[in-house]
């Protein structure tokens, strides 16, 4: 009996070894972990204590700070005289600190009144940011309201007053879609204000307070501000006279057609310096949140509408430039009916044989296509890409757009005759005053100009550190000085005379100029529409040497049988009889019409 119990007592002490080696494994692996532990807090104490403590310290620092912006002034936009356009001055703007805000309903029913606020929403407003130190609630305030608010007796520490810049606007909606606006915070939106953004915004300061654990300030960190400085002033090439003359002249166009819109420019042609440029419709820029997407959009720079005749004397001038064409002349304009290809090409009235000159004076259809023939597409091409269509001219004007000319590898048989009378690409008014500067200036084209000087903000004197903001202008030859200033003495004059221009006459002065009048395609109906026409002049004076030059491109006008010469000649006739005398250009002789 002893010897058989041997083996179980045996078997008994085995089981017993191998827990107690087990639970020292245990214990052996549990102290590791726990020694692990004590390492890595040791090693993030040491850490904390030596390698990270400048940044602790910087970091708790910073946080007793309170940084507060202080807005750049923003520099004045003047007429090419000195004429404020655009001027900034201070409104207060009531913010609050809703997170000391007690009784959130209490403090909206106090001033819901003198905000002419629903008291719901202003305290559902205080609450939705009750944990903010900061909220704008009312942003460039009239006087007496502020004060108002002021003789409230709100409670210390919830609000305050600062005072904030606005644009004003001198002249009131002259010139907005070039001028552009200012956003609340401060931002250039639109036209002047946003090209030159960086140069008229200047730079914000800063000021540095310390405050206690209370988030009350107990000392100014001079040393840790900045100063602002304020924005460069622009001068603008614009005379805010000839701008006031031209939109006086869309005013009365849009109570007599009622167009669709409407774009005017006046230039000089001896610098691309613009003097004026306008759209309609237009908006107050004192009231920004009225503005409409029409409304909004710079016609000048951004509508595109095929030219129509308009562009007539440019392909003469190409084609004659070329050798193709000789101005002595004579063309064949088939008694108004002409087939090229399988095209049969008409015009209103019928001609027989016609000059050079009186192609253009007469605005046949059938001369320019064939001048057209002569050329061929791919110069009808060059010319029109040499004149500038098919691409910005360079104003660096926000919302400017490049128009539309197709590469030539998409023209066919028709295009030959639709180009030379403009049809079949599409350009902007700004554009299309350029491309006409170029004769003006006897054949160089020239990238428009709006701005003058940049002035410091300072002294008022240009700011030679500043011109490198403004981008050198780029002139290019397109054709010779003699046959630039033959198309504008003889046939363009002729238009003005005894053409198609003649509502555009001024007693005394020699004009030049081309009127257009083209139909807009309708993409319903698949063809070109007999109702929706866009009626243009383009013109200037003197036509031996010119000194100014106008455009007018009207959209849709409404009026009774609308053309180029009979709605947009007299719109331009009106800004000239107005900006000659001013400019002190003086009458000139005017040849006899033939």
């Amino acid at each position: 009996m002893n010897v058989a119990s041997r083996p179980g007592r045996a078997i008994g002490n085995q089981g017993r070894s191998g827990n107690t080696r087990r639970f020292r494994t245990r214990l052996i692996l549990i102290g590791i972990g726990i020694a692990t532990c004590w390492v890595v807090l040791a090693g993030r104490l040491i850490q904390l204590q030596g390698f990270d403590r400048v940044a602790l310290s910087q970091s708790a620092a910073e946080q007793r700070l309170l940084r507060h912006t202080i807005p750049a002034r923003p520099g004045d936009i003047l007429d090419r005289r000195g004429r404020l356009l655009v001027t900034s001055v201070r409104e207060p703007s009531l913010y609050l600190v809703p997170r000391k805000i007690d009784d959130a309903a209490q403090f909206a029913a106090r001033l819901a009144t003198v905000l002419n606020r629903d008291q719901s929403d202003l305290e559902q407003e205080i609450r939705s940011h009750s944990e903010r130190w900061f909220h704008w609630l009312e942003r460039r305030m009239p006087e007496e309201v502020a004060e108002a608010v002021r003789n409230l007796d709100l409670p210390n520490g919830t609000w305050g007053i600062e005072r904030e810049f606005r644009r004003r606007y001198p002249q009131g909606s002259q010139a907005v879609h070039l001028l552009g606006l200012r956003d609340i915070d401060n931002v250039g939106r639109g036209g002047i204000e946003q090209v030159y953004d960086r140069l008229i915004g200047g730079e914000d300061g800063e000021l540095v307070a310390l405050r206690d654990a209370h988030g009350r300030v107990i000392d100014i960190r001079h040393e840790l501000g900045r100063k602002p400085v304020p924005g460069r002033s622009l001068v603008l090439t614009i005379d805010a006279l000839i701008q006031l003359f031209t939109e006086e002249a869309l005013d009365e166009l849009e109570k007599d057609e009622n167009p669709r819109g409407s774009a005017a420019i006046v230039l000089d042609p001896r610098t691309g310096e613009v003097l004026a440029i306008a759209s309609r419709p237009v908006f107050d820029p004192e009231n920004p949140s009225s503005i409409s997407e029409g409304a909004w959009i710079n016609r000048a720079v951004a509508a595109v509408m095929e030219p129509g005749s308009t562009v007539k004397p440019l392909f003469v001038a190409w084609a004659l430039n070329r050798g193709v064409l000789q101005s002595d002349e004579i063309i064949d304009c088939e008694n108004g009916s002409y087939r090229s290809g399988s095209r049969l090409l008409t015009d209103p009235v019928a001609h027989g044989r016609l000059s050079v000159t009186d192609v253009l004076v007469k605005s046949s259809n059938i001369g320019m296509a064939k001048i057209g023939e002569r050329l061929g597409n791919d110069e009808l091409f060059h010319a029109a890409a040499a004149f500038g269509f098919g691409r910005r001219t360079g104003s660096g004007l926000s919302g400017e757009v490049a128009g539309l000319l197709r590469p030539v590898s998409r023209w066919d048989h028709y295009s030959t005759g639709s180009v030379p009378m403009g049809q079949e690409f599409a350009v902007t008014p700004l554009q299309l005053a350029v491309a006409h500067a170029a004769i003006a200036s006897d054949g160089v084209l020239k990238q428009p100009r709006f701005v003058k000087d940049v002035l410091d903000p300072v002294r008022l004197l240009p700011d030679d550190s500043a011109a490198g903001n403004l981008s050198t202008p780029v002139s290019s030859p397109v054709i010779s000085s003699e046959i630039a200033r033959w198309i504008r003495t003889e046939p363009m004059s002729g238009v003005v005379s005894r053409g198609t221009g003649r509502r555009a006459q001024i007693p005394g002065h020699e004009l030049f100029g081309k009127t257009g009048t083209s139909q807009k395609y309708d993409p319903e109906a698949g063809r070109y529409s007999h109702e929706r026409l866009v009626c243009s002049f383009v013109g200037g004076t003197p036509a031996d040497e010119p000194e100014v030059l106008v455009l007018v491109m009207i959209d849709e006008p409404q009026g009774e049988n609308p053309s180029g010469g009979r709605t947009a000649a007299p719109v331009a006739k009106r800004i000239l009889e107005r900006t000659l005398p001013y400019l002190g250009i003086p009458p000139s002789p005017v040849k006899s019409s033939n």
